[in-house]
């Protein structure tokens, strides 16, 4: 290899691990706002034990006072900051041309602002849209103050990577974020694309992890279990997972368009009637119902707080409650708009379910947290892959692999039967006007 292409090859590997470097530091005030929403969430009875105070009454009624101001914002100055943050993310990769506007420093630091209040109000979102579209932007930005630093890659693959790098130092996982990039922002493999973002993913989870999320968010979670006994019990949980994963984001979808222009129209009436919604459910579920969905699946594992017990019918039904207190919030959240995203909630959902089936049947729980997991977020965003390398990072154990994958696997199918469009995408064509439709539609993976 000759002098001149090895400088070259060296100025394009800089030019990528300084991405990487500015997407992780961007994403790390995200992270820290996510543990401070931890610290609270354990500070309600459902998580701490203890009666309900007036401070902790007054934390998770939070998003009664809340919900209405981020709407009134969100319709007024903050506008450019409403919604995920992945759909705008899809709409400049698609067309370049509209990433000035969408990537634009003031709409992202809209997107954070809304995002971090609605989070410490313990709102159940998660954080993909934030972080990904932040990653987008700074790739948008570096582009254009560095024209030439990364000239090999066009505008639209740049833009991808630097998402998949938000993705990757949001939850401290490279690979899920390189496997985002392909899986589902460019629909397509491309080497030319994938070995960049495995650097600038790398550089990103490192630099916005130093003081941040552990590897494994829910510890080593070992399991004995034959693959035979995984492979038996990925079937039926898939199943299931999936099922409510795909309505999960089925109603996401229908919530949102429905919503959408009635909040333009009455925001602040709105936003009381929500934020009350929210207040009350976790007032009721004692805050099992509020946060991401992380700190329950911990404590699922744990075997703490009040989980079914098998043969009580009670139990069966308070299972069952609770399973709609881990879908009816985030879609009300998301649906009207807030910053957020639907990989933790997704998560806890099938979490709860896997785990209460297994301890009601007098089966192991925690095989059941670790399919049912899978499942459900596989089933809400279509992402097999995706969900699978998530998956093994939230459990730490690759003894879990068999079982995830198959549940994974099912799962999606089974959420594309219900939601025939994959969601991130189905909120993004909703969003667009009719005259981009015909013309600039996304294929279909």
């Amino acid at each position: 290899m000759s002098g001149p292409t090895l400088q070259l090859r060296g100025l394009q590997l800089a030019g990528l691990l300084l991405l990487g470097l500015l997407v992780g530091l961007a994403c790390w005030p995200l992270n820290l706002m996510d543990h401070a929403q931890d610290l609270l969430l354990h500070q309600l009875p459902g998580f701490s034990g203890d009666s309900w105070t007036l401070r902790t009454l007054a934390i998770a009624l939070a998003p009664i006072g809340v919900m209405p101001l981020l709407l009134l914002l969100q319709s007024g100055r903050l506008a450019r900051g409403a919604g995920s943050g992945i759909p705008q993310t899809l709409e400049s990769i698609e067309n370049p041309s509209q990433a000035p506007l969408l990537m634009a420093p003031f709409a992202t630091v809209a997107r954070l602002a809304l995002w971090s209040a609605a989070s410490l109000a313990l709102m159940p979102l998660g954080r993909e849209g934030p972080v990904v579209q932040v990653g987008a932007a700074v790739a948008h930005a570096m582009r254009r103050r560095f024209p030439n630093l990364l000239a090999g890659i066009s505008p639209s693959s740049l833009m991808a990577i630097g998402a998949g790098a938000g993705l990757a130092g949001g939850f401290n996982s490279p690979l899920m974020g390189t496997v985002f990039v392909f899986e589902e922002l460019t629909g397509r493999f491309q080497p030319s694309v994938i070995w960049p973002a495995a650097v600038v993913c790398s550089a990103a989870a490192l630099v916005s992890n130093l003081d941040g999320i552990p590897l494994f968010t829910l510890g080593m979670v070992q399991t004995l279990r034959p693959e035979w006994q995984q492979l038996l019990w990925a079937l039926p949980l898939g199943v299931g997972g999936g099922l409510l994963g795909g309505l999960f984001s089925r109603i996401l979808w229908q919530g949102t368009t429905l919503l959408r222009p009635r909040l333009r129209k009455r925001p602040l009436a709105w936003g009381l009637g929500l934020g009350l919604a929210l207040g009350l459910l976790a007032l009721a579920s004692g805050g099992w119902s509020g946060g991401a969905g992380e700190a329950l699946m911990v404590q699922l594992l744990d075997g703490q707080g009040i989980l079914p017990v098998p043969g009580s019918p009670l139990s069966i039904v308070g299972w069952l409650l609770m399973l709609l207190a881990r879908i009816g919030p985030p879609v009300l959240a998301l649906a009207a708009g807030i910053p957020g995203g639907l990989i933790d909630p997704a998560f806890a959902i099938g979490a709860l379910f896997g785990s209460g089936t297994m301890e009601l049947l007098g089966a192991d729980a925690q095989l059941g947290l670790a399919l049912g997991m899978a499942s459900g977020l596989a089933g809400a965003t279509q992402l097999p892959l995706m969900t699978v390398l998530f998956a093994l990072r939230m459990a730490g154990d690759q003894q879990w692999l068999v079982g995830i994958l198959l549940s994974a696997v099912i799962g999606a199918a089974i959420g594309r039967k219900i939601q025939p469009e994959p969601i991130y995408h189905a909120l993004w064509q909703s969003g667009r006007s009719p005259d981009q439709l015909p013309d600039q539609r996304a294929p279909r993976r």
